[in-house]
């Protein structure tokens, strides 16, 4: 199984915060558009395309990652690598249930869910033109700096 592709609906989901409490992707989307990050801690690509993330809380977009690691490990990432918007958990104890309904074969993996609950983009790598793509949809935003290097990137 693959990724689910643009224009397929998302499956719903509830999993829990850091905090212990529930989120559903039902609720999420009331609010608008979402930015599902999967990711696993000891993800080389992860941790460093996550800063690359935290560019996009400019209010037009929110993210929530999804960790398929369990709550210290995750913790910790957030901590290490300045992970500042909402994480919920996707761990083995739960046998990475959103993660394998949403065809994941990789981390990272991005996936934006329109309101309608229909997927408009889902990325396997943080591929660097799938983020700016995502800066673009955001609004004028800055994603990489002038003088930053970034190389294009794709998780291996």
């Amino acid at each position: 199984m693959a990724i689910l592709k643009a224009g397929a609906r998302a499956p719903d989901f509830t999993l829990s915060d850091l905090h212990g409490a529930p989120q559903s992707l039902h609720d999420l989307l009331t609010q608008g558009p979402v930015l599902l990050a999967f990711f696993k801690v000891s993800c080389p690509t992860c941790q460093y395309a996550f800063p690359f993330l935290e560019r996009f809380r400019n209010g037009r977009v929110r993210i929530f990652g999804i960790s398929q690691d369990n709550q210290r490990g995750t913790e910790q990432f957030n901590r290490q690598f300045g992970v500042t918007f909402p994480v919920l958990l996707d761990a083995e104890p739960e046998d990475y249930l959103v993660s394998n309904a949403y065809g994941l074969t990789h981390v990272p993996s991005l996936v934006w869910v329109e309101p309608d609950g229909k997927i408009s983009l889902a990325s396997v790598g943080f591929v660097k033109a799938d983020l700016e793509e995502i800066a673009r949809r955001t609004g004028p935003l800055e994603l990489f700096h002038k003088d930053e290097r970034v190389e294009a990137f794709r998780a291996g």
